[in-house]
C-alpha cells in the first residue's frame, strides 16, 4: 500500500512539474511561433502592396479588388526602366540645362544627324533610354510565385481579404483606397486558442483590427501596415 501511495505521489509531483513548465513555457513558445508566422504574413502583405502600387500607376490611380486581375498584371505587365549614361555638370546646370532640356537637344541631334548643338553643350555622351522590363524581373525576387499573392501563409488555403473604395474629397479630388487584411484566427490556427482570444480581445478593446492589415477603407494612410 505504501508503495502505491509513493507511486501516486510521484505521479502527482510529475504532473505539477509539467503544469508549472507548461504555464511558463506555453506563452513563450506561443509568442515565438506567433512572431515567426507574422513575419511571413507581413512579407506577403508587403508584396501585395508593391504589386498594387505598380498597378495603380498604370490605371489612373485606381487599385483592384481582384486577385485574379492583380496576379495577371504581375505576370504579364512591363514597367519602364530608364537607362542613364552621363550626368549634367555643375557648369551645365548653371547654364540653365536640366534633364528635359538636355534630352531635347540630344533627341534633336539624333533626329537630324546634326550634333553641333549637342557637342557645344557637352552632351555628346548624354543618354537617357527607356527600356520596358517585366514586373516579375524588377520588384520581386527571382523565382517569385505570383500565384501565392492571394494566400495567407499558415492559413491552410485561406485567402487575404482585399477591398477597394473610390471616393472624393470635399474639393472634388478623387481618393482611391485599398485594404488588405487577415485576422488572427486564420494564420494563428492550431496555436493556443486562449492566447489567440486574448490577443483579439485586446485589439478590440483598443478599437483596432484583430489581425494584420495594410491600408484602410476608412482613412487614407498611404497603405501603411498596422504593424508599422
Amino acid at each position: 500500500m505504501k508503495a502505491v501511495i509513493n507511486i501516486l505521489l510521484g505521479l502527482c509531483v510529475c504532473a505539477l512539474v509539467y503544469i508549472c513548465y507548461a504555464s511558463i513555457m506555453g506563452p513563450i513558445e506561443f509568442e515565438q511561433e506567433q512572431k515567426f508566422r507574422e513575419k511571413k504574413v507581413i512579407a506577403r502583405l508587403m508584396d501585395i502592396r508593391k504589386a498594387q502600387q505598380e498597378y495603380r500607376m498604370r490605371n489612373e490611380g485606381k487599385y483592384t479588388a481582384s486577385f485574379d486581375t492583380l496576379i495577371e498584371f504581375v505576370k504579364t505587365q512591363k514597367i519602364p526602366f530608364i537607362m542613364k549614361e552621363g550626368v549634367l555638370t555643375d557648369k551645365q546646370l548653371e547654364d540653365g540645362l536640366n534633364e528635359r532640356k538636355a534630352m531635347a537637344i540630344v533627341n534633336k541631334a539624333r533626329k537630324t544627324g546634326n550634333w553641333a548643338e549637342a557637342k557645344a553643350a557637352g552632351l555628346e555622351n548624354f543618354k537617357r533610354d527607356t527600356m520596358w522590363v517585366a514586373i516579375m524581373d524588377t520588384i520581386f525576387p527571382k523565382g517569385f510565385d505570383a500565384d501565392s499573392l492571394r494566400y495567407v501563409p499558415f492559413g491552410n488555403g485561406a485567402q487575404f481579404e482585399m477591398a477597394t473604395k473610390n471616393s472624393t474629397t470635399k474639393s472634388g479630388a478623387p481618393i482611391y483606397l485599398l485594404e488588405v487584411k487577415t485576422p488572427y484566427d486564420v494564420y494563428l490556427n492550431g496555436l493556443d486558442q486562449q492566447e489567440v482570444a486574448n490577443m483579439k480581445d485586446l485589439q478590440i478593446k483598443l478599437n483596432k483590427y484583430p489581425g494584420l492589415m495594410v491600408g484602410s477603407l476608412e482613412t487614407p494612410n498611404n497603405n501603411a501596415g498596422n504593424w508599422e
